[in-house]
This record gives C-alpha cells, structure tokens and sequence, in this order.
C-alpha cells in the first residue's frame, strides 16, 4: 500500500458573515495515497478552493487536523508550515501567481531561491532554463509576466511548480482564466509532466472532461463530501 502524501482528519472551516457563522467545510475526512491524481470537483461556493487551502496549510481550519506525507500541519506555526510546504508542495493557481517584476526565468527560479535547494543537486538556474524549455518557452525566459500571453504564463507557473520536483502538486481550477484550446493543451502538458514526475496530483476543476483524467473524484457539496 503506498503511503499517504495526505491525510485530513474531521476537518471544518466555520466563518463568520454578516447573518452570523457560516460553514464553508464540514466534518472533511479524506486520504490521499502517493502518486494518486485526484480531483476535487462540486459546484460554486461547495468549498473546493477552501478545502485545497486547508490541504496546503495556507487557510488554518476550525476544527480539524491535516498531516502531509505524515507530517502534521497545524501543530506547527506559520514559518514551519511555509517551509514545510517549500520542501514538499508545488502550486498551479487558476491567476497564474507570477511576480510582474521577475522575468520568466527569475519566476522559475524562485521557489529554489526561497528554500535553497534545486532538484538532484542541479545547478539552479540550469534547471529552470531547462524546464522552460520543455514548456516551450525557452525563448520567453526574460520576457515579464505582462508581455506573455495567458498560456505562456501558465506555463511558466508550471515549470515554477515542477521545478523543484515537489513530491505534491496542487492545482486551483488552473485552466479557469484560459479558452478552451490553451487549457487544453496546458492540461496535457500538466498531466505529462505528473507522469514523469511520479507525484501526487491534488486538482480543483469545474471541468468534468478534467475530472475523468484523474484517477479518482471527491465531490463536495454545501461543504461535505457527497458518498
């Protein structure tokens, strides 16, 4: 049996609005195995991104405990959650997250530079170029953020996400802001990267096409999981 990349224990997210408490998570329960791809699907305002957050150590549940690759979360603080997550996680974000003022190249090279460690002992900024490259962007690698097009910057948060060879990757509706075709083909890209990679994929989509590549759905409802 492989061993668990995630495990989320009774977890609830309660906040508070203008009619008082309301609950965004309820009673979350689930395990994912190393190397699983996984998608977390329901429709708008079901909780999805919030459950991604609390997976990711970003949101602090209400209740509840979340451990990566058995280490427990939220019995650290925000500093060691951070570099936990540095060490063990990779983001694709559906608004790209890319820093306007780095290049494409000091993008990707950024998640290196903040935990210190490039993958396999590789030069650092060799192994960004050489991942931009396998993105087809290996002549954008100065270009800024503003000057790429929509799938050229999510390309670029892809490389950004597999540079470290993160054995989590964890993706918020990450063709939301692309037409059809773009996501399409940043899709692919994704899933092939995954396979090469061997890590675990943990993926937010309304798309059920996206869905079904997956191996397996968690779906939720008003902030539970439907059986």
């Amino acid at each position: 049996m492989s061993p668990l990349a995630i495990e989320a224990t009774a977890l609830t997210k309660i906040v508070q609005d203008a009619t008082g408490s309301l609950t965004i998570l309820d009673d979350i329960n689930v395990s994912i195995a190393a190397g699983e791809t996984v998608a977390i699907v329901g429709a708008s305002g079901s909780g999805k991104s919030t459950l991604l957050g609390l997976l990711a150590g970003l949101d602090t549940p209400t209740t509840g405990n979340v451990k990566l690759f058995g280490e427990d979360l939220f019995s650290r603080d925000e500093d060691a959650r951070a570099a936990l997550r540095a060490a063990k996680v990779g983001f694709v974000f559906q608004s790209f997250q890319l820093l306007p003022h780095l290049t494409a190249l000091e993008n990707v090279l950024l998640p290196m530079e903040l935990s210190g460690v490039a993958p396999d002992g590789q030069d650092p900024t060799a192994a960004a170029r050489a991942l931009l490259a396998r993105v087809g962007l290996g002549e954008r690698l100065s270009h800024y953020p503003k000057y790429l097009s929509g799938g050229e910057q999510q390309r670029v948060a892809l490389a950004r996400a597999f540079v470290g060879h993160p054995p989590l990757l964890l993706a918020d509706e990450p063709t939301g802001s692309l037409d059809a075709r773009t996501g399409e083909a940043v899709i692919d890209l994704m899933f092939e990267l995954n396979r090469e990679r061997g890590s675990t994929l943990v993926l937010v989509t309304h798309d059920l096409e996206i869905a079904a590549r997956c191996g397996r759905r968690i779906e939720l409802h008003a902030g539970r999981i439907q059986p």
